[in-house]
């Protein structure tokens, strides 16, 4: 698998996971869970971004 591949998938389910922490952290009221997964949401969208950047490279 390149690496392109495996970085957006891998974004795309950082991202995903980050949702749900900030939905069960909304939920409980659990602030710091809300926190924790609005910073994974963003960190699946910085490396989902690295996979787009590196499939126009060719890599």
């Amino acid at each position: 698998m390149k690496a392109s591949t495996r970085n957006k998938a891998a974004g795309t389910a950082k991202i995903i996971k980050g949702d749900a922490k900030i939905a069960l952290g909304k939920v409980t009221r659990n602030r710091l869970l809300e926190a924790k997964g609005r910073a994974q949401e963003l960190l699946g969208k910085l490396q989902r971004n690295t996979g787009q950047r590196q499939k126009a490279q060719g890599n």
